[in-house]
C-alpha cells in the first residue's frame, strides 16, 4: 500500500487498522447523558494513537470518554454522534473499503513526500551534515509521538532521536551546542525553526540543499518524515504569530 507517495509495510498497515478501526472506540459523551445511559468514563484508556486518530486532544470536565462498539454506538443520541471531533469507521466494513478510508484519512490535507525527486548529488552533498537524512526521508513512524524536533536531530545523526517524542528543552540544548545563528535556505544544514511570540519553539525543519527540505509535520502516527521543497515546507509550517529563525549546522 502507498500513502503520500510512500510505500507502507504490511505490518504497519495492520497496526494502522488497529488504531483506525478498532472494535471498541472512544466517544465524547456529555456527563448527564453518560449517567443516564449508565456509561462509564474511561479516559485513562486513551493512548496517543487514539487521541490522534479521533482528534481527542482535550476533554471538557462536563464530558465523559466512553468506549463503545458499533452496535452500542448506535444507541447514542444522534446529536452526540454528530458532535464527535471526527467520524468513526468500523471493522464491519469490507477490508478493501477500510483500506480506502484509511488512505483517505492519512492523505487528507497532507502533501505527499517528494523524497524520490531529490537528485543523488543533493543527498551526497548533504551527507556530511545530515548523515541520516536519506534514511529517514519517506518513512512513517512506528507509532504516535516522534516529532519534528526529533526528526531534525536524527537527520543530523543523533541516535534514537527519530523514535521519541522530543521535547523542547533537549532540542534547544542540541540547537545551542551544534548550530550557529543564521543560515541560507539554499545550503544543506540550515535548521528552520518557527517560534511563537514568547520565543518558544513550535516547529523545526532542515534544508537539504538544492531547494529541498526535510521535516515531520506532526507527532501523529499518520505523519511521515517527508521531503518537500523549501518553499512548500515554509508554507505548510506557517501559523499566526510564528516567526521563522535560521541556524546553521556545523
Amino acid at each position: 500500500m502507498r500513502a503520500l507517495d510512500i510505500e507502507v509495510r504490511p505490518e504497519l498497515v495492520d497496526r494502522w487498522l488497529g488504531w483506525f478501526v478498532p472494535v471498541d472506540q472512544p466517544f465524547l459523551v456529555p456527563n448527564e447523558i453518560a449517567t443516564r445511559m449508565r456509561l462509564t468514563d474511561d479516559r485513562d484508556r486513551l493512548t496517543m494513537e487514539h487521541r490522534d486518530t479521533f482528534a481527542l486532544y482535550s476533554v471538557d470536565e462536563d464530558e465523559s470518554v466512553v468506549w463503545l462498539d458499533e452496535e452500542q454506538a448506535s444507541t447514542l443520541p444522534r446529536s452526540v454522534r454528530r458532535a464527535q471531533p471526527l467520524p468513526h469507521r468500523w471493522p464491519s466494513e469490507p477490508l478493501e473499503r477500510q483500506l480506502d478510508l484509511l488512505i483517505e484519512y492519512v492523505e487528507d490535507g497532507r502533501r505527499p513526500s517528494r523524497h524520490t525527486e531529490v537528485p543523488g548529488e543533493v543527498w551526497e552533498a548533504s551527507a556530511r551534515l545530515l548523515p541520516c537524512a536519506r534514511l529517514l526521508a519517506g518513512c512513517f513512524p512506528a507509532r504516535s509521538g516522534p516529532n519534528c524536533f526529533g526528526a531534525v536531530m536524527a537527520a543530523a545523526g543523533v541516535a534514537g532521536a527519530a523514535e521519541v517524542w522530543m521535547q523542547r528543552e533537549p532540542f534547544e540544548a542540541w540547537l545551542a551546542d551544534n548550530t550557529r545563528r543564521g543560515g541560507d535556505d539554499a545550503d544543506p544544514g540550515t535548521v528552520l525553526v518557527w517560534r511563537d511570540p514568547e520565543g518558544a519553539v513550535q516547529h523545526a525543519a532542515v534544508t537539504l540543499g538544492g531547494g529541498w527540505a526535510l521535516h515531520k509535520p506532526s507527532q501523529g502516527w499518520m505523519s511521515p518524515t517527508k521531503v518537500l521543497t523549501v518553499a512548500e515546507t515554509k508554507a505548510s509550517s506557517r501559523a499566526k504569530g510564528r516567526r521563522l529563525h535560521r541556524y546553521t549546522l556545523g
